[in-house]
């Protein structure tokens, strides 16, 4: 497990931690209690993957086109 905060990760760090403890959940050679913490600590990573997206998919939301369809700019998401 990396040492680096949940809360700092950004998507594609939080996601290969993810896979990580998934795969050692998933081997089942895991202690009890280091399986109750690596449990803790996926689904810390699932909610920090899940507002990265989710965040994306506003930003990209927020992209204006013109009349031609080509982007033009961004409109104010609220929130951000």
């Amino acid at each position: 497990m990396s040492e680096t905060p949940v809360a700092e990760m950004s998507f594609e760090q939080a996601m290969a931690e993810l896979e990580q403890v998934v795969g050692q959940l998933e081997r089942g050679d895991v202690a009890l209690e280091d399986s109750i913490k690596l449990y803790e600590r996926g689904a810390a990573l699932k909610a920090r993957c899940e507002a990265k997206l989710k965040e994306a998919e506003e930003k990209v939301a927020a992209i204006t086109l013109d009349g031609n369809g080509a982007p033009s700019g961004l409109k104010p998401v609220e929130g951000l």
